[in-house]
């Protein structure tokens, strides 16, 4: 399930998170420094350290952002979330095809987190730079994402994807992972579109009985599949 998820940060917010990265003591590094076996030959990007103070302050901005969002609550169903990182891709820089790392530890406490689900956040309008598409593989087809900034897509961490070579300008985005309460896609998507559909009925003030029995129906099969 590939979720297109808007205005995670405002406009003045990412204004303030570029002007960080952009200053010229933040501490960028080779990306490559947290790839894995598989990534590594193939990732040309930069970071920003992830233990540096910068990404724990941009990163707890997101996650306060992410916290107020129902849609990505309702989306993801989030247990855990990897504190969010921040790379760059300039003229050259590209991401090759690779599906991430099943598990990832979290820096500074050790937790092991399963990832689930992918996100990146974008935070470089679509006409700063050509090239830098993501490019998400699923069962049917290839979708090729480029997002307004401020906006985040959420996919499943098994898909194989890339990131375009970057042939003018800079892409700029965070990206992290969820460790969803519902470990299956499918079944997540399935609790989403009843969401949704129990939001409808409540806007529009359908049956009343009706509208309980579906939310009592949709807590059950969380129950059913979820873990705490």
């Amino acid at each position: 399930m590939l979720i297109h998820l808007q205005k995670i940060l405002s406009g003045q917010q990412v204004q303030l998170v570029r002007g960080k990265l952009e200053a010229a003591d933040a501490p960028w590094v080779d990306g490559r420094v947290t790839a894995g076996f598989q990534g590594a030959p193939v990732k040309f990007n930069q970071q920003i350290d992830e233990l540096s103070s910068l990404a724990g302050e941009l990163g707890d901005l997101i996650l306060a952002q992410l916290e107020r969002h129902p849609r990505f609550i309702s989306a993801c169903l989030p247990l855990v979330v990897y504190p969010p990182m921040f790379n760059r891709y300039g003229e050259g820089m590209a991401f090759g095809s690779h599906v991430d790392g099943s598990i990832r530890i979290v820096p500074g406490n050790g937790r092991r987190l399963r990832t689930d689900i992918s996100a990146t956040l974008f935070l470089a309008e679509p006409g700063e730079y050509d090239g830098g598409e993501l490019q998400i593989d699923d069962a049917y087809g290839m979708h090729s994402v480029k997002l307004a900034a401020g906006d985040m897509v959420v996919y499943p961490a098994s898909s194989l994807h890339r990131v375009t070579p970057v042939t003018r300008g800079t892409r700029m985005a965070s990206f992290f992972w969820i460790q969803s309460m519902v470990r299956d896609d499918a079944q997540r998507a399935l609790l989403f579109d009843m969401d949704n559909a129990i939001q409808t009925l409540n806007r529009t003030g359908a049956d009343e009985s009706a509208r309980t029995a579906l939310v009592g129906n949709y807590h059950n099969l969380v129950r059913m599949w979820g873990e705490t």
